[in-house]
């Protein structure tokens, strides 16, 4: 197996196992961990069928909060580079994906609200 080298931070979806072993193909072991710095939104799901797999209405989404008023706990997993190709395609256009700092001080890639995307 190819080493899973890129630390990504979840807080949303991608921590069911549900959707990680579907988009990721494997259920991922993480660690608990948290962002500060950014505040969390919502976005509308605009595919029915999304929402009739997935149950919910909007995805969780994180913004840039210049008061790091916020705390957004999340969990700390490692994939493969294939992996990581396979989430940015999960998260398609909605979000970007950014490098940050955690809480604990380890460096991930998280993903973010993609420039100009309205959230609630």
């Amino acid at each position: 197996m190819v080493a899973a080298h890129e630390p990504l931070f979840a807080y949303g979806s991608l921590q069911r196992a549900d959707v990680q072993r579907e988009q990721i193909g494997r259920q991922l072991v993480g660690t608990a961990d948290a962002l500060a710095g950014f505040r969390l939104g919502r976005i509308a799901i605009d595919d029915p069928e999304v929402v009739r797999r997935s149950g919910e209405t909007h995805y969780p989404v994180l913004t840039e909060d210049a008061a790091a008023s916020q705390r957004v706990a999340g969990t700390l997993y490692w994939l493969t580079k294939t992996e990581l190709a396979a989430a940015d395609a999960y998260e398609a256009e909605d979000y970007e994906r950014r490098r940050v700092t955690l809480e604990s001080g380890r460096t991930a890639w998280v993903y973010v609200a993609a420039p100009g995307l309205e959230t609630e």
